[in-house]
């Protein structure tokens, strides 16, 4: 079985080295990008199993054209009548650009040059490159020839070049240009490549110092038989041996043999050359030519304009490899899948840094009028500047870390997670890596997180959910301290395993409110130990704007506990973000685990509390009445369950709801048949209507700062004594096109009656599709409670 030598100097023989006095490239820089050449049609095309059709070349050319090429190598005409009938086509049907010149292939002999130029008469500018290897290993095992008949054989067919397409410009007014290679040039002896090529030089006799007049020198790397460096001393010898520099472009066609086309040809770039002839993403013989996507971002990279343009990168590879039928390499620089990709944790933590980090430098920079320096760790380029987004720059596997899917969900939830949370959620998505044994989608990442802590509603919804509450303040207990500051109080309404519960809590904060609430119903009783916020900025547009909070929970009784519980919130409302994060982080909390039930169809007996009786009412009529109201119907509850040995039945709550208050039901002594209302210019709202008063029908007129005031003042024309609010509150109900407004009214009622002064309260509840409507109701109904004196 063959194998490799143990000592290769048995069979293979090292490059000769070049003695150069005081070689130059070494030190220089680039300061400009070279003219370019695409041979993506010609030498590259002739590399491919199946060629391209005729259809996909033109496909290619037009890309090429797109994206700035101003020379392209298009066919080797004498080859084939496909080759040939190509070119034709692209003359014929004016599909070359004034500013592009087309370029042929033909190797040293008439009659295919002659072909050659036929193929191109007609055009506006043509190049014509014709080639003859010149190594030693071709001349004598090949050709048989000496260097004298070698340099003949070049001289002589550069003037029948030069004779044809005078002919060819005399008649067509084609304009031309010459190329020529030295064949295997990084095999020929350096001295010999300078003096076949000054005998060109001589024998096409046009060359000048303006750019179109140049003759073109195509040193090509044939095979590259040696480092990079040895390839810069070969195009340095020729850069200064060969006569009349000013009149020559001195070109390079790398190989890829070493894997190393990408630097030979930027050290050849280095050491004098002027132009490149490669392919995009380096298709070729073997293993290719140079790339000359590669080589163009490589100077953008630097801050040199390439002169090409790759800003939708995507769109090239796609028409690059439909015509080749040859894939990108997912590892291949810039244009590869996984090339803007981190799956290493270290790596991840990194990129993460660096754009937190770098946002600040811009934003100071755009302050100051600074230039936006694009500087990331292990992103040499920003791959929106070819149309790539940043969803692939960070990507999960086993082996990712937790600064890297904390990224993810910034970038895609707008989520930035504190660092414990970072922490609890890594281990999270690596149980289901480790489990799935495959790398994790940004979809699988959001998921997760979704899951876990209950985030998004929808179907991500936990068994706890926040619909609606009010913070509201109080004095607090201990009056008599010093500086005591009012507690905070929490009225919300949860659902608890899809059923509304109506739930209180007192505490120095909404959040320590509501996590009070939580002990007293639901037997749920966790202390807080870490909570941060961030706002969630809508640039377009900053009324929208939303609140993150980030809550960790610990057992009550063990505040240094190694167990803890995190939950993330969203809302406009900073206070509703952070109880939406303690509901995201109970939920995790409490598992599968059963919580205290409502048992509305046992009844309530005396030991039922408020919160009990509410929410009751909000599941029979979607009403979430105001503490006070709770307060004052559940005394109501006590009095008729004492008449019903101690209990009351969930029908006969909501009946007696509707009895006390008048909900749902025909008018009272107090009502509004109709209304208009009428902003008075500083003087606050005018209400015309028609009332029920007692029976009978009134128009009345008043003037308040508000409807309900407003209201007061026409009440007061036919009462005697003064009604005052005492509270006032209103919520939506329903959904859709169905949402209407909840209006609860309490009125005080103060009279003197029969020399002695009364007072009495009432509340009134009302539904109505509009707002105002709602509210003015509630106070009819609200006043028809109160037992007026009539005037």
């Amino acid at each position: 079985m063959p194998c490799m030598l143990h000592d290769p100097t048995q069979k293979y023989i090292p490059y000769t080295p070049l003695k150069l006095e005081n070689r130059q490239w070494p030190t220089k820089t680039f300061t400009k990008a070279p003219v370019w050449l695409s041979t993506d049609l010609r030498d590259g095309n002739q590399a491919l199993a199946n060629p391209m059709t005729i259809e996909q070349k033109t496909t290619f050319f037009e890309l090429l054209v797109e994206c700035g090429y101003k020379e392209i190598e298009i066919a080797y005409p004498a080859a084939s009548d496909t080759d040939f009938g190509f070119v034709r086509g692209l003359i014929e049907q004016k599909l070359v650009p004034d500013d592009v010149w087309i370029q042929v292939l033909t190797p040293a002999r008439e009659d295919l040059i002659r072909r050659t130029v036929d193929s191109v008469a007609g055009c506006k500018q043509a190049i014509i490159h014709m080639y003859n290897a010149t190594s030693p290993l071709f001349r004598g095992v090949v050709f048989k020839n000496s260097k004298e008949e070698t340099i003949d054989l070049a001289v002589k067919h550069t003037k029948i070049v030069r004779r044809l397409t005078e002919e060819c410009t005399q008649k067509y007014g084609t304009q031309f240009r010459y190329e020529y290679s030295p064949e295997t040039f990084t095999q020929t002896e350096p001295e010999f490549a300078v003096e076949i090529c000054d005998a060109v030089k001589a024998a096409w006799g046009k060359a000048g110092s303006d750019h179109l007049s140049k003759i073109i020198f195509n040193l090509p790397a044939t095979v590259e038989i040696a480092p990079p460096n040895h390839f810069a001393d070969q195009v340095e010898y020729f850069h200064t041996h060969i006569s009349e520099r000013q009149n020559i472009l001195i070109s390079l066609h790398p190989h890829n043999d070493r894997g190393s086309g990408i630097a030979a040809a930027e050290l050849g770039m280095l050491a004098g050359a002027d132009r490149v002839e490669g392919c995009l993403f380096g298709n070729g013989e073997r293993t290719g030519n140079v790339d000359l996507v590669n080589l163009a971002l490589n100077l953008y990279t630097q801050g040199i304009s390439p002169n090409v343009d790759f800003s939708d990168l995507q769109h090239v590879i796609d028409v690059v490899t439909q015509c080749n039928d040859l894939p990108v390499h997912p590892r291949h620089p810039y244009a590869g899948e996984l090339v803007f990709t981190a799956f290493s944790g270290s790596h991840q933590d990194a990129i993460k840094k660096g754009f937190e980090e770098q946002g600040k430098r811009h934003a100071l920079a755009r302050e100051q009028g600074g230039k936006e320096i694009w500087e990331m760790p292990y992103l040499p380029i920003d791959p929106a500047d070819l149309g790539q987004n940043y969803e692939a720059v960070i990507r999960v596997n086993s082996q990712s870390g937790k600064g890297g899917i904390a990224y993810l969900v910034k970038q895609h939830l707008h989520l930035d997670l504190p660092r414990k949370m970072q922490i609890a959620f890594y281990q999270v998505v690596q149980t289901i890596s480790d489990r799935e044994a495959r790398e994790m989608t940004v979809e699988d990442i959001t998921t997760a997180f979704r899951e876990t802590y209950r985030f998004g509603g929808g179907k991500y919804e936990g068994r706890l959910a926040l619909r609606s509450f009010k913070i509201s303040s109080a004095p607090s207990a201990d009056s008599s301290a010093e500086e005591a500051e009012d507690i905070r109080q929490f009225d919300g309404t949860i659902s608890v395993d899809g059923v509304l519960r109506v739930i209180r809590g007192d505490g120095n904060g909404p959040i320590s409110a509501l996590l009070n609430a939580l002990r007293t119903h639901l037997n749920v009783d966790l202390a807080l130990r870490e909570y941060t916020e961030h706002s969630i900025d809508t640039q377009a547009d900053l009324q929208n704007s939303r609140a993150a909070s980030y809550i960790e929970l610990v057992p009550a009784d063990d505040r240094k506990s190694t167990r803890s519980w995190w939950g993330v919130g969203v809302d406009r409302d900073i206070a509703g973000s952070g109880l939406r994060a303690v509901l995201s982080a109970v939920n995790t909390h409490i598992g599968d685990r059963a919580l205290p039930e409502l048992k509305l169809s046992l009844g309530f007996d005396a030991r039922s509390g408020q919160s009990d009786i509410a929410s009751a009412i909000l599941n029979s009529l979607g009403l979430e009445l105001p503490r006070r109201l709770q307060t004052a119907f559940f005394e109501v509850v006590q009095r008729a369950a004492r008449n019903y040995g101690n209990e009351i039945s969930y029908d006969a709550l909501t009946v007696l709801f509707k009895e006390t208050y008048g909900y749902d039901s025909p008018e009272g002594r107090v009502a509004l048949r109709s209304f208009e209302l009428e902003r008075i210019a500083g003087s606050g709202i005018r209400l015309s209507g028609a009332f029920v008063f007692d029976g009978r029908e009134k128009r009345a007129q008043g003037q308040g700062n508000g409807p309900l005031s407003a209201a007061l003042a026409c009440l007061h024309q036919a009462i005697q004594g003064t009604l005052t609010i005492r509270e006032y509150s209103e919520h939506a109900l329903g959904e859709g096109t169905e949402v209407g407004a909840a209006s609860y009214v309490e009125l005080v009622y103060d009279v003197v009656e029969n020399g002695k002064p009364r007072k009495t309260t009432g509340w009134g509840v009302v539904v109505d599709t509009d707002i105002a409507a709602s509210g003015l109701h509630a106070v009819m109904t609200a006043a028809s409670r109160v037992d007026v004196v009539w005037k």
